[in-house]
């Protein structure tokens, strides 16, 4: 049976987050946003404001979706900092790629790890499209959900912007 993404089709963002944390997740689609007031988001920003500037097809936004962060003729390349969550970051650009695919657009991917001066190529097969497929059906249901998930300790928690708003009885 055929997928249908436009059922289930989340923005770019959601998608990491998913990966990152089901509770952030959640909290996310709430309209809870703490990405302002950290430090580690602004650090983002500027990277991906000053790397690769000169090229034309920088922030390409598909769909009002995804945001592609550098589009070329045979690559999508997503800018990082560091491969310190490499897995979430190969994750995300694989959704990039199954989403451009539904749209009859095959590319191959590119981490670029800024500060590492590193690349990765990310290639989409059946194995990940069947793994995006189950991950988006588990972030819809995450999403209807009435309350968040639970708390659950990752050791980047307090690098997290919702950090204090998680732990708000410990931080007291």
């Amino acid at each position: 049976m055929e997928f249908n993404l436009e059922e289930f089709k989340v923005q770019g963002i959601k998608f990491n987050y998913y990966f990152v944390c089901k509770r952030k997740l959640w909290l996310f689609n709430r309209g809870i946003t703490m990405e302002n007031n950290s430090n580690r988001v602004m650090e983002g920003k500027t990277v991906h404001e000053n790397s690769y500037s000169r090229l034309k097809t920088r922030e390409v936004l598909i769909d009002d979706i995804i945001r592609l962060d550098i589009m070329d003729k045979e690559f999508i390349r997503e800018i990082k900092i560091t491969s310190k969550m490499k897995n979430i970051d190969k994750m995300q650009l694989l959704y990039y790629l199954y989403y451009l695919k539904k749209l009859g657009i095959e590319k191959k991917g590119v981490l670029n790890y800024v500060k590492e001066r590193k690349n990765e190529i990310v290639q989409l097969d059946e194995k990940a499209e069947i793994e995006i497929e189950k991950t988006l059906v588990d972030i819809n249901k995450i999403l209807n959900e009435d309350k968040p998930p639970k708390i659950v300790k990752y050791p980047y928690c307090k690098k997290c912007a919702y950090y204090q708003f998680c732990y708000v009885k410990e931080v007291q």
